[in-house]
C-alpha cells in the first residue's frame, strides 16, 4: 500500500502531534507515505474566502505533483482534506476555474487525484481484521466521544466519507480497539475553528457546549481528527472553565494517537506530551491484550 501523503503546513506547528502519530500508524501497519516534494499550502481556510481561484490554484499545485506520482493523495487534517475534495470537484466542473487554475500554475490540471482521509485508508484498505490482529493492546473498554467536526464529512456531496449527521468511521475504530464508542448528539457539531482568531468568544462559547455533551454523555475522552477542533477543544478549556465555570479535564487525542497507543506505539512517536489537558489517569484503561 503506497500513497502520497500531504501533511499540511500545521504538521510543522500547531498539529506536529498529528503528523508524527499519523506517521508512526501508517508504519506500523505497513502503509507506505510519499510526501510530495514541494507540497505547499493547501489555501486553508482564508484563501478560498477572498479568492476562489487561488484558493483552488494553491490545492491543485500539490495536487498536479501527486498526480505525477501516480498516487492517491493521503490527508489526515480534516481542513487540508476539505479543500483538496473542493478543489478538485471545482476545477473539474468549472472550465472557467480550470483555466483559471492551469494559468496560475502554468499547467493544466483536470481534478482527478482521488484525495483520501487517513481514516479512509485504514478502515477500506487496511480493514478492521488487520487492524485487529495487529493490536498489542485494547482501550480496555474507555469511554470515547468520536468527534467529526465539520469538515470531514460536510458537504456531503463532495467528501462522500461518511453520513453527514451520523458518522460512523471513528466509532468503528473505536470499537475495534476495545473501546465503548458514545452515541451522543453533538458529533458534528461546530467548534468555530475558523473564528479562532477573529471571534474567540463565540469560539468558547462552540466548544463548551461540544464539551458539555460529551461530559455528559459520559466520555472519558473525545477523539477528533481535525487540528483546528483538537486546540480548541484542548487549549481553550481553561478559557471556557472561567466564562462558565465548569471544569471539563477532557482529553482531547488524535484518533491516530489511540491507534499507535493500542498498536504498542512508544508515547514519544505519538506526541502525547503535546496535549494541553493530561490524558495519563485516562489511558491508563488501555490494557495488555
Amino acid at each position: 500500500m503506497k500513497y502520497a501523503y500531504f501533511p499540511g503546513c500545521s504538521a510543522d506547528s500547531t498539529a506536529r502531534d498529528l503528523y508524527s502519530s499519523t506517521v508512526a500508524v501508517a508504519r506500523a501497519l505497513g502503509i507506505e507515505m510519499i510526501e510530495p516534494e514541494g507540497w505547499s499550502c493547501c489555501g486553508s481556510t482564508m484563501a478560498h474566502q477572498t479568492n476562489p481561484d487561488l484558493s483552488a490554484a494553491l490545492a491543485a499545485a500539490s495536487l498536479l505533483k501527486v498526480r505525477k506520482m501516480g498516487l492517491d493523495m493521503v490527508v489526515s487534517c480534516a481542513s487540508c482534506y476539505s479543500r483538496m475534495k473542493i478543489a478538485n470537484a471545482e476545477i473539474a466542473s468549472s472550465p472557467k476555474t480550470r483555466k483559471a487554475v492551469a494559468q496560475a500554475l502554468g499547467e493544466d490540471y483536470d481534478g482527478s487525484v482521488r484525495v483520501r482521509h487517513f481514516l479512509e485508508i485504514v478502515l477500506e484498505d487496511v480493514g478492521l481484521d488487520k487492524l485487529r490482529k495487529a493490536l498489542k493492546s485494547s482501550l480496555g473498554g474507555m469511554k470515547v466521544a468520536s468527534y467529526y467536526g465539520c469538515l470531514l464529512v460536510r458537504p456531503p456531496e463532495i467528501t462522500g466519507f461518511d453520513d453527514p449527521e451520523n458518522p460512523l468511521s471513528m466509532d468503528r475504530l473505536i470499537e475495534a480497539m476495545g473501546g465503548e464508542s458514545l452515541d451522543w448528539p453533538s458529533k458534528v457539531d461546530c467548534c468555530g475553528g475558523s473564528l479562532t482568531l477573529t471571534r474567540s468568544d463565540r469560539v468558547v462559547g462552540l466548544s463548551a457546549s461540544i464539551l458539555a455533551m460529551a461530559k455528559d454523555s459520559g466520555a472519558e475522552c473525545i477523539a477528533v481528527a481535525c487540528p483546528m477542533c483538537q486546540i480548541n477543544l484542548d487549549l481553550r478549556q481553561s478559557d471556557i472553565s472561567t466564562v462558565t465555570g465548569r471544569s471539563y479535564n477532557l482529553p482531547i487525542l488524535y484518533i491516530p494517537q489511540l491507534m499507535g497507543l493500542c498498536l504498542g506505539l512508544p508515547a514519544d512517536a505519538l506526541g502525547l506530551e503535546k496535549l494541553i489537558v493530561s490524558p495519563r489517569e485516562v489511558l491508563s484503561s488501555v490494557v495488555q491484550i
